[in-house]
């Protein structure tokens, strides 16, 4: 297998210069480069780039008919299970290793941002982290685990911050102690031929499936639940005095929810708004060792 993607194993022309190749080597959005590589290496790939076009419009089709569908199935009819056995086996069999890879880290990244704000929160709150080191781990219904979790924490958060008249605010040394790279190494994904399906890809084909096998409430929550990037989002800038960060995250208003028909695409942005996010965390305790070299 080729170790270098190729905007990076091609010799620049600055008669024709590659696109991919400016966005890894710009450093205005923070994201360690191993992670860079990965992203634009699935982003720039054959599959999305002629299988997204066709794609997209069919599962955004598929949308509207499972809508229409869900008038007449009954209404907590659903297959948890069975959904995240079909997601695990087609992350494992048809979706690249930079996706997969990705997919399993955003576990991580999300729990390690909500322990940061609980740690740093004037009032104790409790997480549940779901930190997953391989795919068929997500069949334990890990993805709906996910979208609950997060509105969950924000209840606890903001009740406990409520009954006792306090507010999330600026942290003179905040508790970084649970910022890490997850332990979930690239080499460890499927690489076979037939794993050729890019993250984005894969996202617009699952929405769907996503949408078939759970309620309806609960594939409302999981699409409303991307407009929580920007409530964490304050939550953290509001620890670190630092509200410039915010420019970083564009999933929308929290108070507007949007149509489910571009929950594929919204899902892709909060991917990278939490690795920004934590990239962004990460800095500032490597900031915060250099100043605090005895601690």
């Amino acid at each position: 297998m080729k170790q270098l993607p190729d905007f990076l194993d091609t010799e620049y022309d600055p008669r024709d210069p590659s696109p991919w190749l400016s966005l890894y080597l710009d450093q205005s959005t923070p994201l360690p480069d191993p992670v860079k590589r990965a992203w634009l290496r699935d982003s720039s790939s054959r599959s999305r780039q002629f299988v997204l076009p066709f794609l997209r419009p069919l599962a955004r089709t598929l949308i509207i008919l499972i809508q229409v569908l869900k008038v007449v199935l009954p209404r907590r009819w659903a297959a948890s299970r069975l959904l995240h056995w079909l997601l695990a086996f087609g992350l494992k069999h048809f979706v690249t290793p930079e996706a997969n890879w990705l997919i399993l880290r955003h576990f991580h990244l999300g729990a390690q941002i909500l322990e940061f704000i609980a740690h740093n929160s004037p009032q104790p709150v409790s997480t549940n982290p779901l930190k997953p080191v391989t795919i068929d781990e997500l069949k334990d219904e890990l993805f709906l685990k996910h979208d609950l979790n997060l509105f969950n924490f924000v209840i606890r958060l903001n009740r406990a911050l409520r009954e006792h008249g306090q507010q999330l605010g600026p942290v003179s040394q905040p508790d970084f102690s649970m910022l890490h790279e997850p332990p979930v190494p690239l080499e460890s994904m499927p690489r076979r031929w037939h794993n050729f399906l890019d993250l984005q890809s894969a996202i617009e084909l699952f929405t769907p499936m996503y949408q078939l096998f759970l309620t309806d409430n609960d594939f409302w929550r999981a699409s409303n639940s991307l407009q929580l990037d920007e409530t964490i989002g304050i939550y953290a800038a509001r620890i670190l005095g630092a509200p410039e960060h915010l420019i970083l995250l564009n999933n929308k208003h929290p108070l507007v929810p949007l149509s489910t028909l571009r929950a594929g695409f919204r899902l892709v942005l909060h991917g990278l708004s939490t690795e920004m996010l934590h990239a962004l965390l990460v800095m500032r305790q490597q900031q915060q060792a250099c100043d605090n070299p005895s601690s």
